[in-house]
């Protein structure tokens, strides 16, 4: 078995304090989107188990839909620690020194 033939590729990437600023902002932008995908999907979860999503109608029993709460909870639970972090992470871009003004 032979090596890879891996060609020697060094790019030049140059990237300025703002545009580091404009990179880690749409990196909070896009986390958050995919926070909202989260919660829109436990939202839809509920829905199903409680037979409101597009005229559904489990058979649910009281347990199950404690069950499902439980989980959402715990779904939610995570989604506002990252939220946390996100807030932090942002507040610390903010208060950056702006060379770009």
């Amino acid at each position: 078995m032979s090596y890879p033939n891996i060609p020697n590729i060094t790019p030049n990437i140059t990237v300025d304090y703002c545009d580091a600023v404009n990179l880690l902002l749409i990196s909070i932008a896009m986390e958050e989107i995919g926070l909202s995908h989260i919660i829109n999907a436990e939202a839809e979860k509920i829905q199903y188990v409680l037979g409101t999503l597009n005229g559904a109608a489990p058979s649910a029993s009281i347990d199950d839909i404690l069950k499902v709460n439980k989980d959402v909870r715990a779904t939610l639970s995570e989604v506002v620690r990252k939220e946390l972090l996100l807030q932090m992470k942002l507040e610390t871009i903010l208060c950056a020194k702006n060379p770009c003004q």
